[in-house]
């Protein structure tokens, strides 16, 4: 895995997370600008530095080999890169309500719905070339829990 994918995955897990670079570098016993270079695409990081920051994520390492050339693995698409503005919306409070109330309706865990959540509105600023503002995150967010939420079942949501 590139350099640069680790570290979009690393800031996608910890904003899914709604945690701050320093909380996963004490919880690690990293330092903030190592974490922060690595999330950065900078730096080559050691498995047993992943296998920390994994533990302080709540998660574990998973190391897989993969045929040359192919990038990410078969169906996988690269992570997006995580916008400043998505990582502290990722914080609030809201957005981890919104999240968990989705997941709760589609029966999944909530921690792994929000990584993904949070992937997918990156791949959307992605996709649109700029970065969001807090006003159009909020509109994506809303209008997720509107699709998420309120269509569960197979009965057509009536506005």
């Amino acid at each position: 895995m590139e350099p640069s994918a680790i570290g979009r995955q690393l800031r996608a897990r910890r904003t899914a997370a709604g945690r701050t670079v320093a909380s996963v570098a004490t919880d690690a016993g990293l330092s903030v600008p190592y974490i922060a270079n690595l999330e950065n695409g900078r730096g080559n990081p050691t498995t047993a530095a992943l296998t920390r920051l994994a533990e302080a994520l709540d998660m574990k390492l998973v190391i897989s080999l993969a045929p040359a050339g192919g990038g990410a693995l078969a169906g996988e698409p690269a992570p997006a890169e995580v916008p400043a503005s998505l990582v502290r919306l990722g914080r609030t409070a809201r957005f981890r309500r919104a999240a968990a109330s989705i997941a709760a309706a589609r029966g999944v865990d909530a921690g792994e719905f929000t990584v993904r959540l949070v992937g997918a509105l990156a791949g959307i600023a992605q996709a649109l070339g700029r970065d969001l503002t807090e006003a159009d995150w909020w509109r994506l967010v809303d209008a997720t829990v509107l699709i998420g939420v309120h269509s569960a079942g197979d009965e057509p949501v009536s506005l």
